[in-house]
């Protein structure tokens, strides 16, 4: 009996597998994403936003402390959305007002427009001063997201500035965007940071005679006294500590103008080399002076000659110098 039922099975076994459809065997069914939900896009690189700034106007420069105001036109553009609020301002703060907020139909590209009025400051830089330039510059990056996964771009199509943007006391001198990677160090994680810079320069002219006219006015008078006799030694050393006192002073009044710093200025210099020269003069006067009331006549009249070449030969190729080579 229970052979019998072995044989049984065994014929119908080899019914069944006889009968199958040849072919490959069937693979595991794939998994079904949930219905409304897209499978998630392959990562393609960092999101890229490209930054525009339109300069509507400008207010005062504070040298002091490098603060100025700005007010612009912000407009971010990218091919994926762009996340609300997600930039901030590293060298100051600003109010932000949404202007636009959609995606351009003929682009595809999602598309902020703000007004941003800004209140920043920007590292001055006095050494040319009083024909010093400075670089004023709006820095922004996303407040969270590194350089892995989202970097700015310049877009020059939303960047420029309103002609009828001036700056006072100043001449505007182009402005430039670019792009940086900012490291900080301390963190594992760089960030990209958009940086638009404004130059500006004072007006040479007026710098020139603000600051350097009366000190020259003052070297002309002193210049002019060498004309004088030798015996009339005692004006000129008169004329001479005048207008030391006098340069003392002005200079005082010149170095007001801007903060302390921790390196020599142009007007410094001119200064300096400004008491070079009355120096020189009064010692050579002294000199005469001295041979004067030894009854040396002949080394006095030789001393008074030789002050005459160097004053009036010596200062103004002095001063060309000094403003040709660093001015």
């Amino acid at each position: 009996m229970r052979k019998f039922l072995a044989v049984v099975t065994g014929a119908v076994l080899a019914a069944a597998v006889a009968a199958a459809p040849a072919g490959e065997p069937a693979s595991p069914a794939a998994p079904v994403a949930p219905e409304g939900k897209a499978a998630d896009k392959p990562a393609a690189g960092p999101q890229v936003v490209r930054v525009g700034v339109y300069v509507l106007s400008m207010g005062k420069l504070d040298v002091t402390t490098g603060s100025f105001t700005i007010d612009y036109y912000l407009t971010l553009r990218s091919e994926q959305p762009i996340a609300e609020n997600s930039f901030e301002f590293m060298n100051g703060r600003a109010g932000v007002e949404k202007i636009t907020d959609e995606k351009d139909a003929e682009t595809g590209l999602h598309v902020k427009v703000y007004r941003v009025l800004a209140n920043l400051s920007s590292p001055i830089d006095f050494r040319q001063f009083p024909f010093d330039g400075q670089r004023l510059q709006v820095i922004m990056e996303d407040k969270a997201k590194p350089a892995s996964e989202l970097v700015y771009a310049v877009d020059p199509e939303k960047s420029g500035f309103d002609p009828s943007v001036t700056f006072p006391g100043w001449k505007m001198h182009g402005w430039s965007p670019s792009v940086a990677v900012h490291d900080y160090g301390s963190f594992d994680k760089p960030y990209s940071q958009y940086v638009f810079s404004v130059g500006i320069e004072r007006i040479r002219m007026n710098s020139f005679l603000k600051t350097f006219l009366p000190v020259l006015f003052l070297m002309l008078i002193m210049i002019s006294s060498f004309i004088l006799n030798p015996e009339q030694i005692v004006t000129r050393l008169a004329t001479i500590s005048s207008s030391l006192v006098a340069s003392a002073m002005f200079h005082i009044s010149i170095a007001s103008q801007i903060p302390p710093v921790g390196y020599l200025t142009f007007a410094d210099k001119f200064m300096m080399l400004t008491y070079f020269i009355l120096l020189v003069s009064f010692f050579l006067n002294i000199g005469i002076f001295v041979l004067q009331g030894r009854e040396k006549k002949e080394p006095a009249q030789r001393l008074h000659r030789l002050s005459e070449k160097l004053v009036f030969v010596g200062v103004p190729v002095l001063y060309g110098a000094l403003f040709l080579f660093l001015g």
